[in-house]
Parts: C-alpha cells; sequence; structure tokens
C-alpha cells in the first residue's frame, strides 16, 4: 500500500500541511475513513474502505491526524452517488455515500469487533433485522432555524463538525408524510418575520422546528421550540390545524437556557391536542412533545417481538422488571403476553405516561410503575423478580446498576444497546468468568440506516451455581 507521494514526507514526521498519498482501511463513528501512516492514524473525510487519495493534513487530535483529500484516486465498487443532494454536507447522515448492503456488512463487522476488543466477546452474531426503506423512516425531527442577516430564515441540520445551518427544503430520511410538510412550515415561519437563533447567540426567537408523527395511524404533532412565548405563533398553528388534516396538535416548547438541549421543561398547546395516537405492537400509545419513542417504528416492534417472544418460552415464576421503561415500549407488550412487569425509571412524566398507557390497554392491573434512580429501585425490586430487561442510554450501565444486578442476578437477562461499546464493556462485567451469565445471543438491529449506529439485543441466562 502506497503511503506517500514521495516527495513531502520525511522523517520529521507529520506536520500540517503535509502532503500523503493513502488507502483507507476502516471508517470511524462519523463515517469518516481512516488510514495510517508511520504508527498514526489518519481521518479522511469521505474516503471509503480500500479507496485512494491524495491528502493532505491539517490538524493533530492525540493519537491522530485529521486530513482533507485533495484527489480521490480510485473509486470503491460500493460507493454510490447520495440520495440526498445535501449528503456531502449535512450532519444528519453519515453513510449516504455507501451502498445500504455495504452499510449493513460494515456495521455487522463493526459490532463483532467491538465485542471481541471491549469485552473478550467471540460469540456468533444473528444476522441484523434490516429496514429495507433505508429513507423515510425517521417518525420524528427537531431541526434547527435560525435567521440570517439577509432576513431569510434558514432550517437545516448542521455542517459536520460545527453549528452552521445547512439550509433545505425537504429531508429523505423524515417519513414522507413529515417531510411534505418541511417546505411550507418553512416558508410560513420565514414569511412571519419572527426571529430565530437555535443557540440564541444572537437573538432570542425560534430555535427548532419538531414534527412527530404516528407511524401506523399517521397523525402529526407540530411543535415550535422557542426561548419565549411568541403571540403570532398563535395564529400559524391555527392555519396549520385548518390546512392539513392529520395534524392533531401544535404546542410551544420554551427553551430559554443557552444549552444543548433542545428540548425545555414546558410545553403548552397553541392549537389541538398535546399528544397523538400511536399503535405499537397492537397496543395504544400517546406521544407528546417530550415523550422519548424510538425513531424507527417498525425496527422497535420488532425488536420488542424478539424480546417477548424470548422471555414468553421461559417458565418465569416472578416478575418481569424493565429498567429505564420510559412510556411503556417494551413493559406494555410483555404485559399483553400476560407477564407481571414492574417498570423502572428516573424521568416522572414518562411514569405518568406509562401508567396511562397501561390503563388505556387495559393492562394497568399486570404492570407497576416506579420513578427514581435506577440503581435504588433494581435493590428493592431484583429479588422478587425472574427476569430484567434493561435499555439503558448510550452511557451504557452505571457502575451501581450493575453492582445491583451482580448482588442479586435475575435468571434472565435482556440488555438493549444504542451504543455497541459501552455495550461490550458492561457484558464483560456481567459474562463468565467475572460474572454469573452466559450469552445466549446477539441480536444486532439497524434503527437508522445511512448512519453508523447500530443497536444490539443481548440475551444472557444466569449459570447455575
Amino acid at each position: 500500500m502506497p503511503e506517500t507521494n514521495g516527495t513531502e514526507a520525511d522523517s520529521s514526521g507529520p506536520r500540517p500541511g503535509l502532503r500523503l498519498e493513502l488507502q483507507a482501511i476502516d471508517l470511524d463513528r462519523d463515517g469518516h475513513g481512516l488510514a495510517r501512516w508511520q504508527g498514526w492514524v489518519v481521518v479522511v473525510p469521505g474516503l471509503l474502505p480500500g479507496e485512494r487519495a491524495k491528502v493532505q493534513l491539517q490538524q493533530r487530535q492525540k493519537s491522530r491526524w485529521l486530513s482533507r483529500i485533495s484527489e480521490r484516486l480510485d473509486s470503491s465498487s460500493s460507493r454510490r452517488r447520495p440520495p440526498c443532494i445535501l449528503a456531502q454536507d449535512c450532519g444528519g447522515c453519515t453513510l449516504q455515500h455507501l451502498e445500504e448492503s455495504a452499510q449493513r456488512n460494515w456495521k455487522q463487522d463493526q459490532l463483532h469487533q467491538t465485542m471481541l476488543r471491549l469485552g473478550g466477546i467471540d460469540h456468533p452474531q444473528a444476522p441484523a433485522l434490516t429496514d429495507q426503506r433505508g429513507l423515510g423512516y425517521r417518525n420524528r425531527g427537531l431541526i434547527p432555524l435560525r435567521r440570517g442577516e439577509d432576513g431569510r430564515l434558514r432550517m437545516g441540520y448542521f455542517r459536520r463538525g460545527s453549528h452552521r445551518i445547512v439550509n433545505l427544503s425537504r429531508c429523505p430520511v423524515l417519513d414522507p408524510r413529515l417531510d411534505a410538510l418541511v417546505e411550507p412550515l418553512k416558508q410560513d415561519l420565514d414569511t412571519s418575520g419572527l426571529s430565530a437563533d437555535h443557540d440564541l447567540s444572537q437573538s432570542q426567537g425560534l430555535r427548532h422546528l419538531g414534527l412527530r408523527i404516528g407511524h401506523h395511524t399517521g397523525e402529526v404533532l407540530i411543535t415550535v421550540v422557542s426561548s419565549e412565548n411568541l403571540p403570532a405563533l398563535q395564529r400559524l398553528a391555527q392555519q396549520w390545524i385548518e390546512r392539513w388534516d392529520p395534524v392533531k396538535g401544535v404546542t410551544l416548547n420554551l427553551q430559554p437556557r443557552r444549552t444543548n438541549q433542545i428540548l425545555g421543561a414546558t410545553s403548552t398547546v397553541l392549537a389541538g391536542a398535546p399528544t397523538i395516537r400511536e399503535l405499537f405492537c397492537g397496543l395504544q400509545l400517546q406521544l407528546s412533545t417530550t415523550t422519548f419513542f424510538q425513531i424507527n417504528t417498525p425496527q422497535a416492534e420488532r425488536i420488542v417481538a424478539c424480546i417477548v417472544s424470548w422471555l414468553s418460552q421461559a417458565e418465569l415464576a416472578g416478575p418481569i422488571v424493565d429498567a429505564y421503561c420510559g412510556i411503556g415500549t417494551i413493559s406494555l407488550p410483555l404485559a399483553a403476553q400476560g407477564h407481571h412487569v414492574v417498570g423502572l425509571e428516573i424521568n416522572p412524566d414518562s411514569i405518568d405516561q406509562a401508567r396511562r398507557n397501561a390503563d388505556a390497554n387495559g393492562l394497568g392491573a399486570r404492570t407497576e410503575f416506579q420513578a427514581g434512580d435506577v440503581a435504588n429501585l433494581l435493590k428493592e425490586t431484583l429479588a422478587r423478580c425472574s427476569a430484567l430487561v434493561v435499555d439503558p442510554p448510550r452511557r451504557g450501565l452505571v457502575s451501581s446498576v450493575i453492582e445491583a444486578i451482580l448482588s442479586e442476578p435475575p435468571g434472565l437477562l435482556a440488555y438493549l444497546s444504542c451504543d455497541m461499546a459501552t455495550q461490550a464493556r458492561d457484558l464483560k462485567r456481567l459474562l463468565q468468568p467475572e460474572g454469573p451469565y452466559r450469552l445466549e445471543q446477539l441480536q444486532p438491529v439497524d434503527f437508522f440506516p445511512q448512519t453508523t449506529h447500530l443497536e444490539n439485543l443481548a440475551f444472557l441466562r444466569q449459570v447455575s451455581s
């Protein structure tokens, strides 16, 4: 493999501006090409594995160098023209230039390598559950807004590595029914003259436009995130409700703080209803502005069906504990199969919604929902349960949660993760020889085509002492 062009590289080592000829051997978690030169990792945005390019080093970041392509010398057979014309600039998607079959193969290999490297786990994986749609799968979007110096409204996701908006009028990964609303909503907000600044660095006013749809019901909820209450939004909201029948509600979410947290604590109804209906695993759910709900509804239903099937095959003497239960998206389908389920969640609003969802589906008698610190609640509930389901945030299981599990290990454990690295770390502590479990199955599921993200479900069974 050629490493340099032989003219500028010398024994002095890498430096900004140095020109090299490199070949990508892998991708990083941002979808950028990775190459090696003289023991250094070189990040090459836009380069796919197997492709060669002339690059120029730009900046050192610890043991890595960032670079830019000056000339791509060949193309991978897996390279394609991105479906979205903004894909090269927009940071919303990272793999649109890679054929979808190659995306899936790369993700599956990444899971294997991550489990082996961080968890010491060399276990066969089931084929990933894939979404053949590829595009149009997102049931929700939160899109930044900013009014430019020319007075025109910019709306779009951030350019990679920056907070500069890539202006868009459509987004092909959004559900097509939401995508059709993007341009007319943008025009209305532009014409309104309302100030807009997503990070409040220049002005107050509009910050984000939120869109949410019930995949199975088609009901739409529009949310305007603003730093302040703007009376003109009331008129716009009423117009939107009257113009589009699927739009069942328009809400205002107030986020006055300069923070990366998009949604604030307070939401009010501008027109229509505060929630929309969704059917999930055959159950009725209510989704609000701030409800956490999986972005890809059909894929979420498939992975929940896997959990329900696995646990239903066992003879469980006690209840199932569902940690990080949210609004009950795993708890309620388990209860619908006749299991008694105890849901644990730190967010009291989610717990209230889970209880309402349970009652609305006639499952109140088979469910308990408790709000509080998950580690503390596990210490109180694990002794009486037969199985545990955990679906933690990206940071994985904190040490206190793992210690609670190890002190009172249930017979069965299903671990759904949105970050394979933290899951591999946690499984190392739970599996033998460190822990009491053996690994039965790894089931990856691709919730997010066109990105590097892959969710993974691990089924663990306690080894008899």
